[in-house]
């Protein structure tokens, strides 16, 4: 009797996951888990690592996840803790042979797989939260271009779409006997108070929101109104089911192509793609650079920033009083969302590294807490990127916020609505 233990980690989905899948074919018996991080766990910032808005969009996804488990027989297992602490006690409990997995390429995952194999764990990971499978690249994924238009052009030029997606598993194992789990089924997590987002986590919410983008034609206009600051559909909102795993990126593109098939290629549809290569690209530079892109000097010869922390302006950016109205409108929209446009991400984030001259990864760590949508590689990417510490050759991204409010917010009518209603 083979019992397998499959550790949930950034692919809260069913369908297009090829680690539950392989784990699905080997196992007579499965148990599904999820662990999660202790609540309170500060930052070195003293930021809380997952505020109220990113639980909430989780614990939609986990409960999502656990109704479709269910109805295939199975079900999902919280937990709360390290899982150098959690998944040992499991795997002895039900004599489990190994443990399945995504593979996450950033340091703090990679240690927690590299601690459990320690303890003389089997513990099997599968890369699949990119678009494209490096495996087919024109170069060595450590070998990668390190700037992004010339990894675009070497993609385009190998003809590289994406990767096709893999079927939901046909044949879910039994769970093992739960008498085997004692005190851990006691321990499981318990749900906490419910709060209001705007997105609902989980599978088949991001199944539904895909299908209506697409019905309505949504990706024609891509490309022009993505800049755009208010509303539902200037921007695609896949992020948020991207982040969490609830749909992959393959499943986007080909439905992306699919829709091209049908209605024709446009600029919309083109950059939609492209958006999803430059989330790939974010990842891909993980397996060239690691650590590397955790440290204060990132990439660049840039000198480490040695002025002292400022906790009351970092406290001013945060609750968005700053007294620059973009600005605060911004981080008012951050706090009380979870959410923030692409261009608004941008803004705010020059004006913490260059008119607050503050340390971009406190920038990045408030980001983590508060974005329904986190993602380890794209936030990092991202900063990195605007802080003139990552690959691009230009150096840093600073804004100039005046402009910035003439083109995007003409008529003020973003910063009344945030100002207005967070004042």
């Amino acid at each position: 009797m083979s019992v397998l233990i499959y550790w949930f980690r950034n692919d809260l989905r069913l369908s297009d996951n090829p680690a539950l899948v392989q784990a699905c074919l080997n196992a007579d018996q499965l148990l599904p888990v999820y662990l999660h991080q202790s609540d309170g766990q500060l930052n070195a910032y003293g930021v809380e690592r997952a505020g109220g808005h990113r639980k909430q969009f989780l614990r939609d996804s986990l409960a999502d996840l656990k109704g479709q488990l269910q109805e295939l027989g199975s079900s999902l297992f919280e937990f709360t803790g390290h899982p150098n602490e959690v998944l040992p006690r499991l795997a002895k409990s039900l004599g489990a042979k190994a443990i399945y997995c995504e593979q996450i390429e950033a340091p703090e995952e990679l240690k927690q797989v590299a601690l459990l194999r320690e303890m003389g764990l089997d513990v099997q990971t599968f890369w699949q939260s990119s678009m494209l499978d490096p495996q087919y690249f024109p170069f060595e994924v450590q070998e990668m271009p390190d700037i992004f238009t010339e990894f675009r052009r070497a993609v385009e030029a190998a003809g590289l779409k994406f990767t096709n997606p893999v079927n939901t598993p046909e044949i879910f194992p039994s769970l093992p006997p739960m008498d085997n789990l004692g005190e851990l089924v006691a321990e499981a997590v318990l749900d906490h108070e419910q709060i209001q987002v705007n997105y609902m986590g989980g599978e088949s919410h991001a199944q539904a929101h895909l299908k209506q983008y697409l019905e309505r034609r949504l990706p024609d206009s891509y490309k022009e109104t993505r800049n755009q600051l208010i509303g539902q559909d200037y921007s695609s909102k896949f992020s948020p089911w991207l982040a969490l795993g609830c749909i992959s990126a393959r499943v986007l593109a080909g439905e992306i192509a699919a829709y091209e098939k049908r209605y024709g290629a446009n600029d919309g549809t083109y950059w939609l793609w492209f958006e999803l290569l430059w989330r790939d690209y974010f990842r891909f530079l993980h397996f060239k650079f690691g650590k590397r892109l955790y440290k204060a000097r990132g990439l660049s010869k840039l000198a480490e920033n040695v002025t002292p922390f400022d906790t009351v302006k970092f406290e001013q950016w945060c609750s968005g009083d700053t007294g620059e109205s973009l600005i605060d409108a911004g981080m008012r929209e951050l706090r009380a969302s979870g959410y923030l446009s692409n261009r608004m991400r941008q803004i705010v984030a020059s004006y913490w590294i260059y008119d607050l001259q503050g340390d971009w990864r406190a920038g990045a760590a408030w980001f983590e807490a508060q974005l329904i949508d986190y993602d380890v590689y794209s936030n990092q990417g991202n900063w990195l990127y605007i802080a003139g510490r990552g690959t691009d050759p230009r150096g840093g991204r600073p804004f100039n916020v005046i402009k910035q409010a003439q083109d995007h917010d003409p008529q003020a009518i973003y910063r009344h609505l945030w100002l207005e209603r967070n004042g």
